[in-house]
């Protein structure tokens, strides 16, 4: 090492060498984070986007029936947001509001409908948002009646909600504000499918009051912006202690005059005379 550079093994040369060294390196592991969210976030929507070009799967196909009366296992992330084709009846008489719920920055409620099967189990149908009273958010909608008979349902899969807990009464009816098929044993007299349908088509076709469900395409670029700007700043951390260390060999000509007191007086054949009076 030159001997102008010895000043770096100094301890408080040393001490600020670990310093940014840290800084570096904690930027360059949260850079890594928002790279593998950049990462899920883009296969979540290549799923979605690949789902919608493929002829819909069968409800066995993308979730696994309950078993002994309880709820099935919740969709895997493999199969969420595929498109379904199920086969049922509806029961209006067990159907759920989920409140609170925003589409396109307005406050509404998604109807949730249990789709009965043959076999006596059923899962949960989001039929769609309904806007809340622009007088009252707290009253409940006139929700559409559900078709009776037999009903062809298309949709997409989609997870069971964190956090969510059991329905309670909400203005007539009983709501929730998470949908998770697991807490609302109480409210649904079947045994249930792990995930539910957010409703795209029907046979016969579904009330146009409903706005459909979409899906939740992730906002990838965001990430992958997050990752260039900590790696960025890992770099000019880097760098910037670098350039320190440079000019404390090398100063700028206002930094090697080293002046800091007040500014000398001028000389005297260079004293501004006095103003008359």
């Amino acid at each position: 090492m030159p001997d102008v550079y010895r000043f770096l093994v100094t301890p408080r040369w040393l001490a600020l060498a670990l310093v940014m060294a840290l800084a570096a390196v904690t930027m360059v592991f949260l850079g890594r984070w928002q790279l593998h969210r950049y990462q899920y976030r883009s296969e979540v929507n290549a799923r979605i986007d690949a789902a919608g070009q493929r002829a819909p799967l069968s409800l066995g196909e993308a979730m696994a029936a309950p078993v002994g009366g309880g709820v099935g296992a919740p969709p895997t992330a493999a199969l969420t947001w595929s498109m379904v084709s199920v086969t049922g009846h509806y029961d209006p008489s067990h159907q759920v509001l989920a409140r609170i719920r925003s589409l396109n920055d307005t406050v509404g409620f998604e109807v949730l409908t249990p789709l009965v099967l043959d076999d006596g189990t059923a899962v949960l149908v989001d039929r769609g948002w309904l806007p809340a009273s622009a007088d009252d958010v707290d009253a409940a909608p006139d929700v559409p009646a559900a078709p009776t008979g037999t009903v062809v349902v298309v949709g997409r899969v989609h997870a069971p909600e964190s956090r969510a807990a059991a329905p309670e009464p909400f203005a007539g009816w009983l709501a929730v504000r998470r949908i998770d098929p697991a807490t609302m044993t109480s409210a649904v007299p079947y045994p249930l499918y792990g995930g539910y349908i957010t409703l795209q088509s029907q046979t016969p076709p579904a009330d146009p009051a409903f706005s459909p469900i979409p899906p939740d395409h992730q906002n990838s670029a965001l990430n992958a912006a997050y990752t260039f700007q900590w790696w960025l700043f890992a770099l000019m951390t880097v760098v910037g202690f670098g350039y320190v260390a440079y000019r404390h060999v090398h100063p700028l000509p206002d930094d090697r005059a080293g002046h800091t007191g007040p500014p000398a007086p001028p000389a005297a054949d260079e004293q501004i005379a006095p103003a008359v009076r």
